[in-house]
């Protein structure tokens, strides 16, 4: 225990055990229930008398902060818990809503456990004491090895390991590659507009200027685009975040000359692509001009956010600068993890996961769609063919904040597309309805208290 006692001190050496405990318990270092050591045990480090450790446990115990019982070790009494401080600004935890609509993850109870903890056992049975430390900043050689191989067949990415950068998610990826970017001399950068507001500010820390450029039903307007003067570009082209467009095979040729024009980069944000339910998926675009995208992926959407696995296929003239990056922002992601991934990904168990998710999440939409059709006849439901929510665009003369408002007081938590616009964007009142975390015997009675709640502001 990290306590100190001074015999040339003017305090006696029981009242400075004393003072340091309990300051320690007010303070919130030693919570209720937590175990302090026995007298014997605390006596024999700080070199003092039981006798005296004796005394200031039985002081502390009469003031009510220690419980002592007879054979048992001493522990912080729980009826301390009203008089711990709390610390400056810490907020009350957000109850849990009894209907989560927010589209930011997947269904994590579905995570494959059984399987994915058979892989870390492997890894660690089979790991070499040399992987156990730094290595390379780039990441396993085996699971950039594995990953560039499901990409390829995957997602049309032209992948070779020696270009790949394993990193903690796809928020780290971008940043660095920003880092990276500003470094040499680039000062604007293109955003979706609306676009994903925390990624517009992992460009902002690295010193770019966020500069937006408007998407419609075709993806990225190509004309605001050529008026832009950006040095690079963030895109979700295979199905825009947070509006469901897919980027055109006409608009996909039109970028590629503006990008090889301009000699510009594209961050290419491959977040949800492995959804897609009406046909097969879009192939990424990093394909056809390998040399100008970064493509950065992750686990956060196709397994789950706690993994914190994301990577980057980056340009050659782009490597050694971002692997400098990565090196200095954490010399390297977890190599265990790696070696799991690049396991499960071998087994093919990440093919079967997917498998399995794109037939639940497509039922868990057309049930969303259909209870939508009959509660909602003037909504207009778009962005459905892939990903994991829908967008719902409400007549103009709706008000989001109030439906926010209502839903919230109903137990329904949602966002609107307000969220993701970049000032002084405006559009059309739009729900975002994300389904992946809602259980389908859920689905109908959520819409039924969304539309009360829409209902209710049309009333007022």
């Amino acid at each position: 225990m990290l306590l100190s006692v001074s015999r040339d001190g003017r305090q006696r050496l029981g009242t400075q055990i004393e003072t340091q405990l309990r300051g320690a318990i007010r303070e919130g270092r030693l919570r209720a229930g937590a175990r302090v050591p026995s007298t014997r045990d605390l006596a024999c480090q700080l070199g003092v008398s039981r006798r005296v450790v004796v005394e200031a446990y039985a002081q502390l115990a009469a003031e009510g902060y220690l419980t002592l019982r007879q054979g048992a070790r001493p522990c912080v009494a729980e009826t301390v818990r009203g008089r711990v401080l709390s610390s400056p600004g810490a907020g009350v935890p957000a109850a849990t809503p009894r209907f989560d609509l927010r589209p930011r993850t997947p269904d994590v109870s579905a995570f494959p456990r059984s399987q994915w903890l058979r892989c870390l056992r492997d890894a660690l049975r089979t790991m070499t004491n040399a992987e156990f430390g730094y290595g390379d900043p780039r990441g396993a050689e085996a699971l950039r090895s594995a990953l560039a191989e499901y990409l390829g067949r995957v997602r049309g990415v032209a992948a070779v390991p020696e270009r790949m950068i394993i990193t903690n998610g796809y928020s780290q990826g971008q940043g660095i590659v920003c880092r990276a970017l500003a470094a040499r001399g680039a000062r604007r950068i293109g955003f979706e507009n609306p676009s994903h507001p925390e990624q517009r500010r992992v460009a902002e820390r690295a010193g770019l200027e966020i500069v937006p450029i408007a998407v419609d039903q075709a993806g990225v307007r190509l004309d605001e685009l050529e008026r832009a003067d950006v040095d690079a570009l963030v895109l979700t082209p295979a199905h825009q975040h947070p509006t469901g467009a897919v980027l055109t095979g006409e608009r996909r040729r039109g970028l590629l000359t503006w990008l090889r024009r301009r000699d510009a980069i594209v961050i290419e944000d491959d977040y949800d692509a492995e959804y897609r339910y009406d046909r097969a998926a879009v192939g990424a675009l990093h394909g056809l001009e390998p040399d100008r995208i970064v493509y950065a992926g992750s686990a956060s959407k196709t397994l789950a956010p706690a993994l914190r696995l994301g990577w980057l296929v980056v340009p050659a003239r782009l490597l050694a600068a971002v692997t400098d990056e990565k090196d200095l922002a954490d010399c390297g992601t977890a190599s265990v993890e790696q070696h799991a991934f690049a396991t499960f990904l071998a087994r093919g168990e990440l093919d079967r996961h997917l498998r399995r998710m794109r037939g639940r999440y497509r039922s868990r939409r057309d049930l969303l769609l259909d209870e939508l059709a009959r509660a909602l006849p003037e909504a207009t439901v778009r962005g459905v063919a892939a990903g994991l929510h829908a967008t719902v665009e409400l007549p103009e003369d709706y008000d989001e904040h109030a439906i926010l408002d209502q839903a919230r007081r109903r137990g329904v938590t949602l966002m609107t597309m307000r969220d993701f616009w970049i000032p002084p964007g405006t559009g059309a009142p739009t729900l975002l309805l994300g389904y992946a975390q809602i259980p389908i015997p859920a689905i109908p009675t959520a819409v039924l208290a969304l539309t009360d709640a829409i209902r209710s502001t049309r009333q007022r």
